[in-house]
């Protein structure tokens, strides 16, 4: 065999190496991508929409509770407070309610302990007996036991295992670092804890569970990579309380809804 022969076949075995090597990740990833998307329970009806999309753009949170209205919780910038939402058929979905501010805040600026608004659910919207529960799709249903406090900033370390699961693609990772936001151009929030998994359009407002506990919302894209804030201190800042029972200390018959 000539010199040049050599070459074209040793460069022919490189190539087809390669080419197995990106065969077999993009089959890993597919797999990987595949076990994180398909469902392995059945939806209740109406659905649980915490840690599920309401819209194609924003995931629920929490069930949560003001007064004798029940509330999802999600991001803030999901909408304006007073928006009505509906879905595709125009039937009502439900209303949003104020968004999560701090008063002490640089002048000009806003601030909030986290990115975090509650939507009063329509009557029919709302999956009575389930309101403890979160749908972390193929992750499983998540049930929130009686008297399990949300989770504040303190509460979460650097190296905690956290969960999410907007856009139906669960996701797992650690946390790998908390301190303030304070963008020149956005919402300051004293803090923001950022995971190792990617996010994008459709993870916002996504429930987030750390050490199997209620924890955060989505709220930001960091580089790509997961930002949310904390869980505690948005239902404190509105006067909303997390829903740890399946009807949420509440009944259909003493619910005041949109």
């Amino acid at each position: 065999m000539g010199r040049r022969a050599r070459i074209v076949r040793a460069i022919t075995i490189l190539l087809t190496g390669i080419v197995l090597v990106l065969l077999g990740y993009w089959a890993a990833v597919a797999i990987e991508d595949r076990n994180e998307t398909v469902r392995t329970t059945a939806r209740f009806q109406p659905p649980v929409w915490a840690g599920q999309n309401f819209i194609a753009a924003c995931a629920g949170g929490f069930y949560a509770r003001r007064e004798s209205t029940i509330v999802l919780t999600s991001s803030a910038h999901c909408g304006n407070p007073g928006d009505t939402l509906r879905d595709a058929q125009g039937q009502v979905i439900g209303v949003l309610g104020p968004r999560a501010e701090l008063a002490d805040c640089p002048e000009g600026r806003f601030c909030a302990p986290s990115d975090f608004l509650g939507m009063a659910l329509a009557p029919e919207r709302i999956p009575w007996g389930h309101l403890n529960v979160v749908d972390m799709g193929a992750g499983g249903y998540r049930t929130i036991e009686a008297g399990t406090r949300p989770l504040a900033c303190s509460d979460v370390a650097t190296g905690d295992r956290f969960e999410i699961d907007g856009r139906e693609h669960y996701r797992s990772g650690l946390v790998i670092g908390i301190g303030p936001y304070e963008h020149e151009t956005d919402t300051i929030f004293p803090c923001m804890i950022v995971g190792d998994t990617m996010v994008t359009s459709g993870d916002s407002g996504g429930a987030v569970l750390v050490r199997g506990l209620p924890a955060g919302i989505v709220s930001r894209q960091l580089q790509g990579y997961l930002g949310f804030t904390p869980l505690a201190e948005g239902l404190d800042n509105l006067g909303l309380i997390l829903c740890t029972t399946p009807d949420c200390d509440l009944s259909p018959e003493r619910a005041v809804q949109p």
